[in-house]
């Protein structure tokens, strides 16, 4: 299987991004073709709106996202990686998920695998329910199959998290992918 990482952290060594290596180890430990892409620090601009791509042709922007959604349509898994804020997921890969949902037919029509990453922080239940709430969302809408998530709760700094249960958990959920 082909899995597309797409980190959304600012923070290239953060807590949901040790939570994304351990879930490539575990993918790839188990046979399957691992690429992450940095939405994070990628030229991703907001959608104009301007209908040119008739929802499934080119995008008249000159950014990143053309190349990122021929991996979107080429891979069988997405996982999506950001670590928690109040408002949801970081904001540079809402942004992605923006753009692609443009082209959601495409992606709809593959019956793609998903999983959700995320660390935080903050133990609020009410912001994990709300992110989760929010990728179910995107999971039914996008057509995908969901296979997981790791919700890392009061995981603030990367050592907090290696401390924690959530990066094996992150293991086990790509060693198990099948």
């Amino acid at each position: 299987m082909k899995i597309i990482l797409l980190e959304g952290s600012p923070n290239k060594h953060g807590s949901s991004n040790m939570l994304a290596e351990h879930f490539k180890r575990g993918a790839e430990e188990a046979g399957h073709s691992v690429e992450i892409i940095d939405t994070a620090h990628a030229d991703i601009h907001p959608c104009t709106g301007c209908i040119h791509c008739g929802y499934e042709g080119p995008c008249v922007q000159k950014d990143d996202v053309g190349q990122i959604r021929k991996k979107i349509l080429d891979a069988d898994m997405l996982v999506f990686v950001t670590p928690l804020y109040y408002y949801g997921m970081s904001a540079q890969l809402k942004t992605m998920i923006d753009r692609f949902c443009a082209f959601n037919s495409s992606i709809q029509r593959r019956h793609m695998k998903s999983v959700l990453l995320t660390a935080a922080w903050n133990s609020d239940d009410w912001t994990f329910e709300a992110l989760e709430a929010h990728y179910k969302t995107l999971v039914r809408y996008l057509n995908l199959q969901d296979m997981g998530m790791v919700l890392g709760y009061g995981c603030g700094t990367p050592s907090m998290t290696e401390r924690s249960a959530f990066p094996k958990q992150a293991y086990l959920l790509g060693k198990r992918l099948k």
